[in-house]
């Protein structure tokens, strides 16, 4: 067994020398945390496995959070799978914060690749900052990693900036995940001719292990209950501190672990991999079980609402409705009735939108994903 050390990453560069010194079996794992004051309980943390170097803390927008244990030979595999999958290892962006697990990951593909990560300086995404980053590249092969927000961000200043423009298309490939990605943003890269590569994964998986719907390395998907499981060398050792949830999400069978995504989707035949949402935000509108991620990815693909919420409401007569919530004072509000219409064709009457709430600015949480939970308080959950 072995300590955890506690570490502000303020300094990215600092924590790549300790990230080095982790994945060698040092006599301590590392916790990167943000610069932000702690929280309570990180100073009486447990001893983890030797084989453990990093332990990455997640919060999400619904659930309590967590703290996933990564083993060294874990990272490598996700890592190793991932060099494939784009064709061979290159240079890397660092555009995400380090304590999350793809920023980590970022770092290690660096390091087992030998090459020299460019560092995006902390705080406020810039696109013009990230522009100027970006051609600090030198290896032939480039790559860097975004979360949906980011990438729209940066399709948007390129309309005007030529210079922005000409940093995406000089990237060999774009990871971007952490949460849905729709269509339209798709569409957009791949109209400005940036190669573009949809991930799907989690802390618990070392980060994305299926690029545009393929598994990559030894990961395995399989849908169970209309569940996705993962097994596979990228899964992590499980929770710090939590055994009851270790039991719970990573599971032994005939031989094979494997970890419970509590992911809605299917397999197709040709091994595909389709995630539909989270089986933990689904409500029950008069009766009928509504995939709240079903609902959003329909709103979205209506004309100006691509950045659209859905969230839980509580109705006297339905028990729970769906609640489209978008951000932005100046923002026209859609016809509710058009709306209700396109979500009742695709997935039935339960699921029509009860109202759309309009509000200053969509709280985000730290990874840069919507925080559900206050937008629901807005709704009135």
């Amino acid at each position: 067994m072995r300590p955890v050390r506690v570490l502000p990453v303020g300094d990215p560069a600092e924590f790549l020398a300790e990230l080095r010194l982790a994945l060698s079996a040092t006599d301590e794992a590392l916790l990167p945390v943000p610069e932000a004051p702690a929280p309570a309980g990180r100073d009486r943390l447990g001893q983890v496995p030797h084989n453990v170097a990093v332990v990455i803390e997640t919060s999400g927008s619904t659930g309590v959070p967590k703290r996933v244990m990564l083993s060294t030979d874990a990272l490598l595999s996700s890592s190793a799978a991932s060099g494939v999958a784009l064709g061979g290892d290159g240079q890397w962006l660092l555009a995400l914060p380090a304590h999350y697990i793809a920023g980590v990951q970022v770092l290690v593909r660096s390091i087992a690749a030998g090459t020299e990560p460019v560092l995006l300086p902390p705080g406020h995404f810039d696109p013009v900052v990230f522009a100027e980053y970006a051609g600090r590249l030198e290896h032939p092969r480039r790559f860097t990693s975004l979360v949906p927000v980011q990438l729209a961000r940066l399709l948007d200043a390129a309309v005007g900036d030529a210079g922005i423009l000409a940093a995406l298309t000089r990237f060999t490939g774009i990871l971007v995940g952490g949460q849905a990605v729709s269509a339209e943003l798709v569409d957009r890269a791949e109209r400005a001719g940036i190669r573009l590569l949809r991930t799907y994964g989690s802390s618990e998986t070392a980060g994305g292990c299926v690029y545009n719907g393929v598994p990559i390395g030894n990961t395995v998907v399989r849908a169970v209950g209309g569940q996705l499981e993962i097994s596979g060398s990228v899964l992590a050792e499980g929770y710090l501190d939590d055994a009851d949830r270790t039991r719970d999400r990573f599971i032994d069978e005939e031989g094979v672990r494997w970890y419970r995504t509590g992911d809605l989707g299917v397999v197709a035949a040709d091994g595909t991999v389709l995630v539909s949402g989270r089986a933990d935000n689904v409500i029950i509108s008069g009766g009928e079980k509504v995939s709240l991620d079903a609902v959003e990815t329909v709103v979205r693909g209506l004309p100006g609402l691509s950045g659209a919420v859905v969230v839980r409401a509580t109705d006297p007569v339905w028990g729970q409705v769906p609640v489209v919530v978008l951000a932005g004072p100046d923002t026209p509000e859609p016809d509710l009735d058009v709306v209700r219409v396109a979500v009742a064709a695709a997935l039935g009457n339960p699921a029509r939108p009860a109202r759309i709430v309009t509000v200053p600015a969509i709280p985000v949480l730290p990874s840069g994903k919507p925080d559900r939970q206050a937008l629901a308080l807005v709704a009135g959950s």
